[in-house]
């Protein structure tokens, strides 16, 4: 119904119905004499809803708080009138506070253009108004953004905003109630260039509760500079703890030798490289780990997270080569030399190392030694000296022998 009343046509058609209604009261005689007259005396009452309400004010220098945008109002008269009037709604709800003064009181809504045969009554009939001195007064404008849209790997600058101040009139109540005066910019996708909007001035109290207010401009420009926040680094490799007894670490590898951080520009400069710690103190055999790529802080993404590492290790084994000859170097021409002790003028030398590499060792590949060449004839006791392979770790059941030299010139 409310949208047909709105329309013009419906109106004019309804007005239409309305006259050829009042036309057929009348009688006339043949003649064209008018002989009668009929005048409908059938009363009725009708609510009129949603009525706009008119305040009269000076809008230039006060505000006034308190009216009701609309009213409802009951009228009450015969019904060719209450009909109309209910249709074309010709009439005005209105407050009239041209003489008022600042502060708080109690006025009275009033009707006009009604017809006199009509009684209206208004709900509600009276309404509080505040009126108060309008003021103007300059605010910064704060930028605000979701920083959750942000890409990876981008970070966002200080917003700017264009112009930095804005002129908020209203209420004195409603200025001194600004908290947060914000230009709020949104996008639905993550942000991974330099944004600019417009975005609508948005002016708030403590409780960020909307205030009624005027702002001018009504719309600023905000840019967010956004630029990248990555850096590529190594990644290194830390071992922890000692190898349980009888193992070592031949190698440990990543499949990934590079990882990429995201953080402050600050802190990408002060990183070097990222790190994987490897615990080795309760790895037996061959093992494939996946381990955390370990970050510093303020560092806020690592790609990747997680890193394939791959530890090979050396069994170690222990093995007793027997009685490999102890030689003599540096023996001087007219010299000779005889082995005291030991006897059998031969060490057994116990190695330790790699299961595997053990297994293929034999006395031929250590040599035992005793370097006479700085020695006098007569008794010595001297050092058993052993060359062997790299890699292995050895000691001889003896550490001296007691020799004899003796010059033959």
């Amino acid at each position: 119904m409310d949208k047909w009343m709105d329309n013009p046509w419906f109106i004019k058609i309804l007005s239409l119905v309305l006259a050829l209604l009042l036309y057929s009261s009348v009688s006339y005689t043949s003649n064209s004499k008018l002989t009668d007259v009929y005048v409908p005396s059938e009363q009725t009452t009708e609510t009129i809803t949603n009525i706009p309400v008119k305040a009269y004010y000076d809008t230039e220098n006060l505000v006034v708080t308190g009216i009701p945008n609309t009213v409802d109002m009951t009228i009450k008269g015969p019904i060719i009138h209450v009909q109309t009037a209910k249709a074309l709604r010709n009439f005005e709800v209105y407050v009239d506070l041209t003489n008022a003064k600042v502060g708080k009181q109690k006025v009275k809504l009033k009707v006009r253009n009604l017809s006199d045969r009509l009684i209206a009554t208004i709900k509600p009939a009276t309404i509080n108004v505040t009126v108060q001195e309008k003021i103007t007064k300059d605010f910064k404008v704060d930028a605000e953004f979701n920083s959750n849209e942000i890409g990876d790997g981008y970070a966002a600058g200080q917003p700017i905003v264009e112009p930095r101040r804005v002129k908020i009139t209203g209420a004195k109540s409603e200025i001194d109630s600004i908290a947060y005066v914000k230009a709020v910019v949104e996008d639905n996708k993550p942000l991974k260039d330099t944004l600019s909007r417009e975005a609508r001035v948005q002016v708030l109290d403590k409780d960020l509760n909307k205030l009624s207010v005027t702002v001018e401009p009504s719309t600023v420009k905000v840019t967010i500079p956004i630029k990248a926040t990555s850096k590529t680094v190594p990644i290194n490799i830390v071992q922890k703890g000692t190898p349980p007894s009888g193992i070592s670490i031949a190698s440990i590898s990543l499949d990934a030798k590079e990882a990429v951080i995201s953080g402050s520009e600050d802190i990408l400069k002060n990183t070097d490289s990222v790190r994987v710690e490897v615990d080795v103190s309760k790895i037996t055999d061959n093992t494939t780990l996946n381990l955390p790529v370990i970050i510093a802080n303020g560092i806020t993404k690592v790609t990747p997270q997680m890193a394939k590492v791959t530890v090979v290790v050396n069994k170690q084994g222990q093995k007793t080569i027997s009685e490999v000859p102890i030689k003599m170097k540096g023996l001087a021409p007219n010299n000779t030399v005889q082995m005291d002790d030991p006897v059998s003028q031969s060490v057994d030398i116990i190695i330790n190392g790699p299961s595997a590499a053990l297994t293929a060792l034999g006395p031929d590949d250590f040599s035992a030694y005793i370097d006479v060449s700085n020695l006098e004839a007569g008794s010595h006791d001297v050092d058993i000296q052993i060359d062997g392979p790299s890699g292995i770790n050895w000691k001889t059941d003896r550490l001296t022998a007691k020799i004899t030299i003796k010059n033959n010139a």
